[in-house]
């Protein structure tokens, strides 16, 4: 059973994930390791404010110094998701919810990026009541897709790659009427 300190560390950690620009931050720092100049450039902000996001990001556990470089006389120290953190768990339904209203915004604007003709891709909504065998099998299922499709990510706009987005969201629910 998990502590308080622990249930509070994981709850700080999902809701640092739950703002829009730490998404898109955690998704370019897959694929390579980035300084907060690089980021604040690719995502329009300010130094300043890709600084404070990283920092929050690191200070989580969810990036990972990737070493410094030399810029214009000083250090620049650059970052990446660690691909090796285990995914968090919402504590409770509200903190689940905070993190799914940001990740629901994100979808929309990435969903604005979406390809119109000749992309492939796919898309499921559903509220289901499986055998927990089928459950648990497809549960492993989109682990290992989930793990494999960010293992290979790479460099933004890396030639012969396509821009994608994945988002998954698999939980078992309470029935209807169980929740007092």
């Amino acid at each position: 059973m998990s502590s308080g300190v622990d249930r509070r560390a994981d709850v700080s950690a999902l809701r640092a994930m739950a703002h829009p620009v730490r998404l898109q931050i955690m998704s370019l720092l897959t694929g390579t390791a980035m300084s907060a100049a690089e980021v604040a450039r690719e995502l329009g902000l300010t130094h300043a404010n890709a600084s404070y996001h990283l920092r929050h990001l690191v200070d989580t556990g969810h990036l990972v110094p990737a070493g410094e470089e030399s810029v214009r006389g000083g250090r620049a120290k650059r970052y990446r998701y660690d691909l090796e953190r285990p995914p968090e768990k919402a504590a409770d339904a509200t903190t689940a919810g905070v993190f799914y209203r940001a990740v629901a915004a994100e979808m929309v604007r990435r969903a604005g990026l979406r390809r119109d003709v000749g992309g492939t891709g796919t898309s499921s909504d559903a509220e289901l009541w499986v055998p927990p065998e089928v459950w648990q099998r497809v549960v492993r299922q989109v682990e290992e897709a989930s793990d494999e499709i960010h293992r290979a990510a790479l460099p933004m706009r890396t030639p012969g790659t396509v821009h994608v987005s994945v988002t998954t969201a698999l939980f078992e629910m309470d029935p209807p009427g169980d929740r007092s």
